[in-house]
């Protein structure tokens, strides 16, 4: 008797054909499977990129805006000064609203008085100036060292909790148990690495800047003292 040939069945040959599905994970999904105490530290994470970025954005136009100076100022300065001029002095100091522009304006105030009275009260002007704009840099510089170790202090607490469910599961290794909860816990540390690259790199393009700012402070308050020591 022959066997009919629709009675031959083929999800043998299907299974064995099937390729395995690669499984993928969303941002959202690595986040949260790390239990409230993963959420809870990549939170913290954000918030300080947040916190980095906003100071980063408001530092950069604030040193920026300060570098800004008419290039007459200096010979426009001279000029009021050399002519007696000196309440025309302090008006073009006060429109610039610069901080070398505020270390020129308290030398002129100083006029008439000893040369080395002008030169410290300058100077103080400008230490006051720098603390100004270094506002917040220390806080950046601090999220750029503490964003690595919270992650890092995530990825511990989640390599614990691993162990913890394999010690949990009767001794029984179960390498997917495992390499999950593995890569769980980097992911703070990754989170906490990238945060602290960014606050790392803006905070030393902000001292960069903050350094140029100084520079031509010193140069303006040099040029002013210079005036002042031209004879008459």
């Amino acid at each position: 008797m022959k066997v009919p040939f629709l009675q031959i069945s083929l999800p043998a040959e299907e299974s064995l054909s099937e390729e395995p599905i690669e499984k993928t994970l969303s941002v959202w999904e690595l986040v949260s499977s790390g239990g409230p105490g993963g959420i809870l530290i990549m939170t913290v994470l954000f918030i300080l990129s947040i916190i980095a970025v906003y100071i980063f954005i408001e530092r950069w136009g604030a040193i920026k805006r300060a570098n800004k100076m008419d290039l007459n100022f200096m010979n426009n300065i001279k000029e009021n000064v050399m002519n007696g001029r000196l309440d025309s002095a302090l008006a073009q100091c006060q429109s610039e609203n610069t901080p070398a522009a505020r270390m020129i304006a308290k030398g002129v105030s100083r006029i008439g008085k000893p040369l080395k009275d002008i030169s410290t009260a300058i100077e103080n002007t400008g230490k006051l100036e720098v603390s100004l704009l270094e506002k917040n840099l220390p806080s950046l510089a601090t999220i750029a060292g503490a964003a690595p170790m919270i992650g890092f202090l995530g990825t511990v607490i989640g390599m614990i909790l691993a162990f913890h469910e394999m010690a949990a599961a009767g001794g029984q290794i179960d390498i997917e148990m495992l390499a999950e909860g593995i890569y769980t816990a980097m992911t703070t540390t990754v989170a906490g690495l990238a945060v602290g690259i960014i606050a790392y790199l803006g905070y030393n393009i902000l001292v960069s800047k903050v350094n140029q700012s100084i520079y031509n402070m010193e140069v303006r308050a040099t040029e002013f003292l210079d005036l002042l020591n031209e004879p008459v």
